[in-house]
């Protein structure tokens, strides 16, 4: 029984959070810092989005409901928030800031990669159902332990992201941060579209 809650928390998670996946992108929102700097943004990444996706699993509705906050709105802002960063990503924003001395980079670590990159809100809601699903401790347990293990892939798909960035170069990271601020559009506006649903307009 254990075993099988692991395996399902597991694939839940990780097909969900996707590790393979964030490795471009860590790359696509990295581009410029230095092998000590993406260490300590992705550091930083995982574990703000280990706390987040563990207050949801303990107590995500309540939170929300104490705030004034549905999920579908959450879902809704955070498509939003996400749009944004993919038209810094398809139109070089980010390397202008770079290349301006004046106005230093912002620390992608808590937005977009934390949160809603990794954390987003499939990920809180597959936390929430999965400890729902397990009124005893050992249970619950059991499924922050498969959450650490799934971030800890996360992890060490963002350390050997610089190898995928040595191979490409720096003209194929560039063609890729521009596909992948396309694939983020997309995945922002599905968020929204989620959430209007979630509300039950439909679309």
């Amino acid at each position: 029984m254990n075993s099988d809650l692991a395996i399902t928390a597991f694939v839940s998670l990780f097909v969900i959070i996707d590790p393979i996946g964030l490795a471009p992108l860590f790359v696509a929102v990295t581009q410029g810092n230095s092998k000590t700097q993406r260490r300590g943004i992705a550091i930083r990444a995982c574990l703000t989005a280990a706390a987040i996706l563990a207050v949801f699993g303990l107590a995500g509705e309540t939170v929300l409901s104490i705030i004034g906050i549905s999920m579908p709105a959450f879902r809704i802002s955070g498509g939003l928030l996400l749009f944004l960063t993919a038209i810094e990503m398809l139109f070089e924003k980010r390397t202008e800031r770079r290349e301006n001395q004046a106005e230093p980079a912002p620390d992608p670590s808590v937005f977009p990669l934390a949160m809603p990159l990794i954390a987003g809100p499939g990920a809180m809601t597959t936390m929430i159902l999965l400890t729902g699903q397990q009124p005893e401790l050992i249970g619950q347990a059991m499924v922050f332990g498969v959450m650490a293990a799934v971030l800890l892939l996360v992890f060490t798909m963002f350390m050997l992201s610089g190898v995928l960035e040595h191979l490409l170069g720096q003209t194929g990271i560039n063609l890729v941060s521009r596909l992948l601020g396309m694939f983020l559009a997309a995945l922002s506006v599905q968020f929204v579209i989620d959430g209007i649903k979630d509300i039950g307009l439909g679309v």
